[in-house]
């Protein structure tokens, strides 16, 4: 055993290891002696795989760092009790996964990506994260992993592959954006290369602020004329989309007279000097500024120029002068999608501004969405229609009527209709 040692120590001085001769050296007492045997990149697969069931953790990390271990040792690793472990396979295997080509024996190709699904969902976030950073632009990585990835609660995890990977089709967003729960995930969506129309328009649907925020700031975003005038249709009080709102490329006449219509002067003169329009319809905006001035805030008789927001108050005003505003005509509205008419009945109902409760909204605070409905005397149960609906809560998040009560005592919801009120 010595002599074999002293060669091995010695580099092998020319000569090739036998099999009986490295069997004798994984065996060896001295774990350091067995951690550089896994190290070895002539090392036979055989012993490597033998040494999966080394005692020492830092053998086996060497074995998950060594791209001549096979792919069965990998799929060993990937379910080793040691975090460290676990962390080196995953880096490897990441690198080395989207690098099977269809040459590579379908068993083998099948082992290294069943290895590959078992570290995406380890319960150290660290492992999951390494996946995710190598694999987040990477275009022939495996579907699956790149899916459980973007899946993940973690947004560390999640993150890299929602913002950056080519793997993801327009409906595995959508369907995150309509799901998923982990805070962070919208704006990683927001921030990709390209956003189609479709992904867009279910984003703003959503009515995250920090979302549609970086949403707006992306040029390479297809926003549709329509979609961003029901941005802007919300953006009076929300000032940080106001600069990327005035910079989006081919603003249209309408949405640049609406935006003149609120925005900060300075950025009022800048939208100017990145808009080309007619000297008629540059006169028709300087003409809103001019009422703005005046102190008319650009409106003209009544809902004429009224955002949807403004107009549905002007119209729950009525049906209440009426006595025409009940819990069933809210209920009716939320039926049909009128989110701006379900906001301004609560604000009428509840006292407060109109914009404090879209806010509530905006915010998606299931607490201060329940007790607004409380405060306007509508029921438990159309409080969880409401948040559902209306503020498009996910299912995990949505506080349900527990046998027709609310789900709060009288003094929280007094206590959370107070947070909300002060929101402006």
């Amino acid at each position: 055993m010595k002599k074999l040692l002293d060669r091995f120590l010695s580099g092998g001085g020319g000569k090739e290891f036998t099999y009986e001769e490295a069997r004798e050296l994984a065996r060896h007492a001295d774990p350091n002696i067995r951690r550089q045997l896994a190290d070895h990149k002539d090392t036979k697969p055989e012993i490597l795989y033998f040494l999966t069931d080394d005692p020492s953790a830092e053998v086996r990390s060497a074995i998950a760092k060594n791209e001549s271990a096979p792919h069965q040792a990998d799929l060993r690793l990937a379910k080793d009790d040691d975090e460290t472990v676990r962390g080196n396979l995953a880096e490897k295997i990441a690198q080395l996964a989207p690098h099977l080509t269809s040459i590579d024996q379908d068993k083998v190709k099948a082992m290294a990506y069943q290895a590959l699904d078992i570290l995406a969902r380890d319960q150290v976030t660290r492992v999951r994260q390494i996946i995710s950073e190598t694999l987040k632009d990477v275009a022939g990585a495996p579907p699956d992993v790149i899916r459980t990835l973007a899946w993940d609660a973690e947004i560390v995890v999640s993150g890299p592959v929602l913002e950056f990977s080519p793997v993801l089709s327009d409906e595995d967003l959508i369907e995150i954006i309509t799901h998923g729960t982990a805070t962070g995930q919208l704006s990683a969506i927001s921030r990709r290369q390209t956003v189609s129309e479709s992904v867009v328009d279910v984003l703003v649907e959503t009515a995250d602020e920090d979302a549609i925020g970086l949403l707006l700031a992306n040029k390479s975003a297809q926003i549709r004329e329509e979609t961003l005038d029901k941005v802007i249709a919300q953006a009076s009080d929300v000032e940080s989309w106001h600069s990327p709102l005035i910079a989006r490329p081919h603003l249209s006449f309408g949405a640049a007279k609406k935006l003149a219509s609120f925005i900060a002067d300075n950025l009022l003169n800048e939208m100017t000097q990145l808009v080309s329009f007619s000297p008629a319809m540059m006169d028709e905006i300087r003409s809103v500024v001019e009422k703005r001035i005046d102190g008319t805030g650009g409106k003209v008789s009544g809902e004429q120029n009224a955002t949807p927001l403004e107009a549905a108050y002007l119209e729950v005003q009525k049906l209440a002068g009426v006595n025409e505003l009940h819990e069933s005509s809210v209920l009716a509205a939320t039926k049909n999608g009128q989110r701006e008419f379900v906001i301004a009945a609560l604000a009428l109902r509840a006292d407060l501004r109109p914009i404090v409760i879209e806010k509530a909204f905006r915010n998606k605070t299931a607490k201060g969405i329940i007790a607004a409905v409380w405060k306007a005397g509508f029921s438990a149960k159309t409080a969880e229609i409401i948040q559902r609906d209306v503020a498009k809560l996910t299912a995990d998040t949505i506080l349900v009527a527990d046998n027709g009560n609310f789900p709060m005592s009288e003094g929280d919801l007094e206590w959370q209709f107070e947070v909300i009120s002060e929101i402006d």
